[in-house]
């Protein structure tokens, strides 16, 4: 070979390579983005929480005995020692639902939905709603929910839902009311985190997550964000001997101010901290002071299935103050999360003892 021509074959090669590398990374895509973190610093590895839990946000995730008893193992392993099972049925599907979990009664805690059934052709379907809901109580339900409105109304609970029925309407208050009688608290989502209702393009700093849940603003009377937080508000202000519990932080992580100022307020609403983990996480100096602030009206949930890494990871995000870790595959966003690093005092409340006093609450009929 020609030694002149040594140092520019080199070049044309080294540059055909970079090109190659170059074209690579512009056909990445950000839904296979799967980085590492490169930082030196401290990994805890927890294996149980810190204090017993009770689990105020789960579902009926499990298909058959074996998975349940397979849970409550896992129960056992990661310390949680009650799992409360929003199971959003009426009817014979909340009747399955406990005879499911009937070998654990004092494992699984059953709640029910709403049955809406006749709304729209029966004057009088609210006094069937009141029937069901007592006999589901009868049957073992201690609270309603998950009940969930994204914009369109209450389309959780099973077997029917209502569209266009919002927390705050009127035929509900018997309702309602009558949920506060039983000391039946109400577990209520209403809207999505705030990325699924931001464009989707390069600027949504949430936009993997975002892109699956997104709202789609074009249907018709879709309550926006504001709006739906507004219902919520509504109907605890309306029903003050009525425990409302706000799953997901109401779904405000990126400003919770409008919840705080909700809890500052309304001393019969709380918040389940369930499934808004990686949401959270990138801000733990700010959580931290929100945790501390907010420390007897915050329930730990977790929405995300049964396994031991779920549990671990929601608990490294509580008690630890790691720094710049990846859940990616759990969370399906592609930023860094961050742990809070509460302090004991905290944690008891958060694990248990802010849902044991909310699973005994003292009905006043006298009060306003």
């Amino acid at each position: 070979m020609n030694n002149k021509l040594t140092p520019i074959l080199l070049l044309l090669l080294f540059a055909g390579l970079y090109s190659y590398s170059q074209s690579d990374i512009n056909q990445l895509l950000l839904k296979n983005f799967r980085p590492k973190s490169i930082y030196h610093v401290p990994v805890t590895e927890i294996v149980k929480a810190k204090f017993p839990v009770i689990d105020m946000h789960s579902h009926d995730y499990a298909a058959n005995q074996i998975e349940i008893d397979d849970w409550v193992k896992t129960m056992d392993k990661m310390g949680i020692e009650k799992t409360v099972i929003l199971s959003m049925q009426t009817g014979a599907g909340f009747d399955s639902v406990v005879a499911k979990y009937a070998k654990y009664p004092h494992r699984f805690e059953l709640w029910c939905g709403f049955d809406y059934t006749g709304y729209n052709s029966d004057p009088n379907w609210v006094l069937h709603a009141i029937k069901e809901l007592e006999r589901c109580h009868k049957m073992g339900a201690k609270g309603v929910g998950e009940l969930g409105d994204k914009g369109e109304g209450e389309i959780y609970s099973k077997p029917t839902s209502e569209y266009g029925l919002h927390i705050d309407h009127p035929s509900l208050k018997p309702l309602l009311k009558r949920c506060a009688e039983l000391q039946m608290p109400i577990n209520i989502h209403v809207a999505e985190p705030y990325w699924m209702y931001e464009k989707m393009d390069s600027t949504n700093d949430g936009l993997m997550n975002a892109y699956i849940w997104k709202i789609d603003p074009t249907k018709k009377d879709l309550l926006t964000h504001e709006q739906l937080i507004a219902t919520l508000e509504n109907a605890v202000k309306e029903n003050p001997k009525t425990t409302f519990i706000a799953c997901h932080f109401a779904n405000c992580c990126y400003n919770l101010e409008i919840i705080g100022r909700l809890l500052d307020t309304y001393p019969n609403l709380w918040v389940d901290i369930a499934a808004r983990y990686a949401e959270t996480a990138p801000i733990p100096r700010y959580m931290l002071n929100f945790y501390n602030k907010y420390s007897d009206r915050l329930i730990y949930g977790t929405d995300m299935g049964f396994n031991e890494d779920m549990y671990k990871t929601t608990f490294r995000i509580l008690e630890s103050t790691d720094e710049h870790f990846y859940e990616i595959d759990q969370f399906n966003y592609h930023w860094s999360l961050n742990g809070f690093g509460l302090p004991s005092s905290v944690l008891e409340k958060i694990y248990k003892k802010n849902a044991m006093e909310l699973q005994n609450p003292k009905y006043d009929e006298n009060s306003k």
